[in-house]
């Protein structure tokens, strides 16, 4: 199975491809940073369409043809509307938001091609329930969850669409807040290799059977319910 992976060089997303290649199938990297494991990979900054779209068709040729895409990049921009710089509030929804809807409208002629194309979106649990403070991130998130639910709806019974819904995991994406917008030192975080679990199960479903939606979230996660 080739399995597109966005954000795949660190975090999640490096867990999922970790979970893929464990799994016998063939990860494909897309990221703005190299992976440190070796997998094949392509540089892309997600914000940028074009960019997004020729990292796709490139890692699509290159591993002849793709299986499955998951969406696992992802940014933020922490602070009050009117702190946060507009350049860096935009571009957490191009990345998290624009970024996710150009790889799989380029990735989709291949999946279609195969009898079990799956696409893994991944959101957030601020993608259903928002805090102060992050009014990008909430943004582009909940507008993976509407985009998902829709495209779950367009794709219907020619590709498999899943909804990741992930809490807090212990990855470095808090590394660079300020300590306000940092979890706690008692903070309870998933692994990052126990989501990839939840996503590698979606992915490994039958034709015809889907995982629509999945929430994944520490049991005392703050934002869920």
């Amino acid at each position: 199975m080739n399995v597109l992976i966005t954000g795949g060089a660190s975090g999640l997303g490096a867990a999922i491809a970790r979970r893929v290649a464990e799994d016998g199938g063939r990860p494909l990297v897309l990221d703005l940073h190299p992976p440190k494991d070796d997998v094949e990979y392509v540089q892309a900054d997600l914000a940028d369409r074009g960019c997004a779209e020729r990292a796709v068709h490139g890692l699509a040729r290159s591993g002849g043809g793709l299986d499955a895409v998951v969406t696992a990049a992802g940014i933020d921009a922490c602070g009050a509307l009117g702190d946060v710089p507009a350049e860096d509030w935009e571009r957490v929804v191009r990345v998290n938001l624009l970024g996710t809807a150009a790889v799989v409208r380029a990735a989709l002629p291949y999946l279609e091609d195969e009898p079990r194309g799956r696409i893994v979106t991944v959101a957030s649990t601020l993608g259903l329930r928002a805090l102060g403070d992050a009014t990008a991130y909430c943004a582009s998130k909940f507008g993976v969850v509407g985009f998902t639910r829709a495209l779950a709806a367009e794709l219907a019974g020619r590709v498999g669409v899943t909804l990741m819904v992930p809490g807090g995991m212990d990855t470095a994406f808090f590394d660079d807040r300020t300590e306000q917008y940092r979890p706690g030192p008692d903070a309870e975080l998933n692994r990052p290799a126990d989501v990839a679990a939840a996503v590698a199960f979606a992915l490994a479903q039958p034709a015809g059977c889907e995982v629509r939606e999945m929430v994944v979230c520490p049991s005392r996660e703050p934002s869920w319910p």
